[in-house]
């Protein structure tokens, strides 16, 4: 079969920009001054040095012009002798066509009796020198040469000035308006950008308490009759990516009231004061609007603790756009009918005066979804991707435990993404899970270079790991095991927390201790050595086990003292506790942590026949389930324990009867 070449054509969408007309006018200026005009310029002369080339015959005529300026014109071979000098005589680059020499006179009649003198002392007799005699008026063509490098300048100043102001700060765009605040505003007329709390799915919470204001601004007179005031203010307080800006968009489409966004960092300026001022003109124009809402995003850029910044003085910049947000919101003047909302991730580190009753009456937690949330948000985002008919979006939310509504929609895209990479026609089930594996654990790496030997010594770890939290009930469920090097790690164990778990204990803790250890006993039990793999686990372990002895006082040597700060205020080169509390609580880890160890490694040598067969399944499909972990291991734990919780609760509930009794 002939291969037919066809030829691509690229098409190049050039568009035009205003800055070419003036980048080729500046480089037809530079070719000019290097390439163009007059080669040479006439020479100033005196009256002794025209006498004496009057003298030498050199001279063919000379022009005065409005009787006070005097132009030589030389002749032919006298041009022609001077040009032909050396260098570094004066009159080498005289030109070749036009006046050559120029001088002042300070009289007409003297002037033509000094050439006549001159004519006669040459002695010679063809020497005859005409003096004109011109009038001359300036032309506009001169005035306009004279100033066109001056109009050219201001033209370019008056270019880069309109530029300043076009991107300066100010809600007119002028740099006059840069203490302006830019907020943009939301309208009920603004369909096409509205968001509702349809669209904000889990939050419910959330969603009643900001629902109350909503409602206020909707039916404010119900709530006057009974004495109550509208709350100055609400504080949106979550991890990111858990949805507070969306949420406050949704009060945007839900509320029929005008609705001004601005972030935190809009009010930091490099000038002196404009922080103020816009913090000043965004509350004039909501009680302009009023009843109003005014949406502050990330309000930590300016809300910070003041006093705390080391490196500023008391006049720092953004604690004067503190002090304004601070009189604004609950100062001497009022603002009737001007709801803030603000939203933050880092709720610890604001001022404690914008925290206060009469600012942000309530904080609303915007937390992480739990399992039925997460199902809602999929439920979401999963509306324009094509998926397959099998895909369970409850056993999707399952699969990913902490995970924020920003974290899910990264999921559903990336799993698109994948299924597009695979040529798939529609997404399915396994492109989900690789998009978790993928987002949690980072990229694989199929291609690292390991030899059989690490890879079974990979395999024997996470087996152990697998087992420990196999075998003890208070350990989160096992949900699959892989060899796959991902990221820094060359294998991973993953289990699915209990989220209906509420109250963490001791016991729980404990059993987690034993789980982050079997890997590291597994080597040692198979091996007789100990790899430098379990640098993480023992990282975890470690300050899991300090959290239990200095925060959680959950040891009974230590006793029941928290050194925790939930402020953040503490020096941190300081420790609350004495060197002999420090020496006792260093020795209360390592006990516990010791405890632990011993608790996995007895697991890990009563079962160490089946870690070994899980090493080779795992070596032979790479990752394995909980299915495939069952037949190797029996139930689990945490199986037998839930089946044990629903067998006591089902005969608490049944009802009773004649000669039965029931166990309590």
């Amino acid at each position: 079969m002939a291969k037919k070449n066809k030829k691509q054509s690229i098409n190049v969408n050039v568009r035009f920009n205003f800055m070419w007309i003036w980048a080729f006018i500046i480089i037809a200026i530079i070719g000019y001054s290097f390439f163009g005009g007059a080669p040479s310029e006439p020479v100033a002369a005196e009256w002794n040095t025209v006498a004496e080339m009057i003298s030498k015959g050199e001279v063919e005529r000379i022009k005065v012009i409005n009787k006070n300026a005097a132009e030589v014109y030389l002749t032919d071979e006298a041009i022609a002798q001077y040009r032909a000098a050396e260098e570094g005589n004066r009159f080498k680059h005289i030109p070749e066509h036009g006046k050559q020499l120029t001088f002042t006179i300070g009289s007409v009649d003297i002037l033509d009796r000094d050439v006549k003198d001159a004519v006669e002392a040459s002695g010679i007799e063809d020497n005859p020198v005409s003096i004109e005699y011109l009038n001359e008026t300036t032309s506009w063509g001169d005035i306009v040469m004279n100033f066109l490098p001056w109009l050219f300048l201001i033209g370019i100043w008056f270019f880069f000035i309109r530029g300043m102001m076009r991107s300066g700060g100010g809600a007119g765009g002028g740099i006059m308006n840069v203490g302006k605040a830019r907020a943009q505003e939301f309208n009920k007329e603004d369909n096409d950008k509205r968001v509702t709390f349809k669209d904000v799915a889990g939050l419910e919470e959330a969603k009643v308490e900001i629902m109350e204001i909503v409602d206020f601004l909707r039916k404010a007179d119900k709530y006057r009759e009974l004495g109550a005031k509208i709350p100055k203010g609400a504080l949106l307080v979550g991890p990111p990516g858990t949805g507070k800006t969306l949420l406050a968009k949704a009060v945007a489409g839900e509320a029929n009231v005008p609705f001004l966004s601005i972030s935190g960092s809009d009010f930091v300026e490099m000038f002196v004061g404009v922080g103020a001022s816009r913090v000043r003109d965004l509350f004039e124009q909501a009680k302009q609007k009023a009843p109003c809402i005014v949406f502050i995003d990330e309000i930590d850029a300016i809300g910070r603790a003041r006093g705390k910044n080391a490196g500023f003085s008391g006049n720092d910049e953004r604690e004067n756009t503190l002090n304004q947000m601070l009189t604004e919101m609950d100062g001497f003047q009022t603002n009737a009918g001007v709801i803030v909302l603000a939203a933050t991730n880092r709720a610890d580190i604001l001022d404690k005066a914008l925290m206060r009753a009469g600012r942000f009456d309530r904080q609303i937690e915007v937390g992480l979804p739990d399992v039925k949330e997460r199902e809602e948000i999929f439920n979401v985002h999963l509306r324009h991707i094509k998926l397959d008919n099998n895909i369970d979006r409850q056993f999707l939310a399952k699969q990913t435990p902490g995970f924020s509504g920003a974290d899910i929609a990264n999921v559903c895209n990336e799993a698109a993404l994948i299924a597009a990479r695979n040529n798939k026609k529609c997404v399915e089930r396994e492109d989900f899970m690789a998009a978790i594996d993928r987002i949690v654990g980072g990229l694989e790496k199929r291609n690292k270079t390991m030899s059989q030997a690490e890879r079974r010594a990979t395999a024997i770890h996470e087996a152990g790991h697998a087992t420990v939290m196999w075998k003890l009930k208070e350990c989160d469920p096992v949900l699959k095991v892989t060899v796959i090097p991902r990221g820094n790690s060359l294998g991973a164990t993953w289990s699915v927390p209990d989220e209906e778990r509420v109250h963490v204990t001791d016991a729980v803790l404990q059993d987690k201790l034993a789980g982050l250890l079997g890997g590291r006993i597994a080597e040692e039990v198979n091996y007789g050595t100990l790899g430098a793999g379990a640098l993480s686990d023992l990282e975890r372990a470690t300050k899991l086990t300090y959290a239990m002895v200095a925060y959680y006082g959950m040891s009974k040597k230590i006793g029941p003292i928290s050194f925790y700060d939930a402020t953040g205020t503490r020096d941190t080169f300081t420790k609350p506790y004495s060197e002999q509390t420090a020496i006792a609580i260093d020795n209360e880890v390592r006990r516990i942590l010791e405890e632990a160890y011993n608790r996995a490694r007895q697991i890990i040598e009563q079962h160490n026949v089946e870690i070994n067969r899980m090493a080779d399944l795992l070596l032979e499909k790479e990752t394995i389930f909980a299915e495939d972990i069952e037949p190797i291991l029996g139930r689990s734990a945490q199986a037998e324990e839930n089946e044990k919780n629903v067998n006591e609760n089902e005969s608490v509930t049944e009802p009773k009867s004649e000669g039965v009794t029931v166990a309590d």
